[in-house]
């Protein structure tokens, strides 16, 4: 690994990054205070990379796309454009990020697509979420805060704040928490964590972190 340097306001040095000699990074890219890049990873144009996120080896990261801070990326995993990663997401091995709804090589004359023969659409993935190992994720969708997608699942459709989705195509088989343990039923409408014994009430089909008092 490479560690890059820079003065800060006090005029010593601190350390913004870390990137292996193999990784491929675009000039244009702005990674963010103690980002992490591991080998053969490749970084496009204009990518944004939050604080402490890590990049794991042979990771793709299309053009624009924005990684938030405290992230973890983990090996091979694809994240074509215009995809949306927000603060503490975690993206298991392998998985995929699609961005074309109707994907062809070519037009109906058999001619090469180029970029503007078809509508770029991605996936936004919100506070605290985990996403499986070898999972794909059909853009265009939303997956919820602190939600958690199984391994291997195909996401096709939203996937709900704190919901527990898995399969082909992902089902909601239940809720998780914050620790990502899965919730406890003690009524119809209300939920516990066995970790840390947070509560979660479901409005509707909502569910909501009860305030601590």
């Amino acid at each position: 690994m490479i560690s890059v340097w820079q003065k800060n306001g006090r005029d010593r040095n601190v350390r913004l990054t870390k990137v292996a000699e193999t990784a491929i990074i675009s000039e244009s890219s702005d990674l963010g205070d103690g980002v992490q890049v591991w080998h053969f990873a490749q970084l496009r144009e204009n990518v944004s990379i939050g604080n402490s996120t890590i990049i794991g080896k042979n990771v793709y990261i299309g053009p624009g796309v924005t990684i938030g801070s405290n992230c973890k990326i983990q090996n091979d995993a694809k994240i074509y454009e215009t995809a949306r990663v927000e603060n503490g997401v975690f993206i298991g091995p392998g998985v995929t990020f699609t961005n074309d709804r109707v994907p062809r090589a070519v037009n109906p004359d058999l001619t090469l697509k180029i970029a503007t023969d078809w509508q770029v659409v991605g996936v936004h993935v919100s506070e605290g979420a985990s996403i499986g190992a070898g999972s794909i994720c059909i853009a265009p969708i939303k997956i919820g805060k602190w939600s958690m997608v199984g391994a291997g699942s195909v996401v096709t459709q939203d996937v709900p704040d704190y919901a527990l989705v898995l399969g082909n195509p992902a089902r909601q088989i239940g809720w998780v928490g914050k620790s990502g343990k899965r919730l406890r039923p003690i009524n119809d409408n209300l939920y516990s964590c066995p970790d840390s014994h947070s509560t979660y009430t479901l409005i509707g089909r909502e569910l909501i972190e009860n305030s601590l008092k």
